[in-house]
């Protein structure tokens, strides 16, 4: 299983990522609004700005303060080899 790095020791999986998508749009942000209300939502900011909304093919709703294009950096480094693995 490979695994990213979403800031603060925090790791997700490569595999389960559908998408990761900027917090400011009004879809993302009604996004984010249902998960919480479902309790789908994990806040992996620790207090810091929402950088990324990472949508999970389980249904959950991932804030990290990571940036997109970092992660898709480590996306990259950990699709030739280069991740973390778990």
């Amino acid at each position: 299983m490979k695994l990213i790095s979403i800031g603060f020791g925090s790791y997700v999986s490569l595999a389960r990522i559908v998408a990761a998508v900027d917090p400011d749009s009004n879809p993302i942000k009604r996004t984010v609004s249902q998960a919480r209300e479902d309790g789908k939502l994990i806040d992996a900011t620790y207090g810091r700005k929402t950088e990324t909304v990472l949508i999970m093919d389980n249904g959950h709703v991932i804030l990290c303060p990571v940036s997109p294009e970092a992660l898709a950096r480590q996306a990259g480094a950990a699709g030739e080899g280069g991740g973390d693995e778990g």
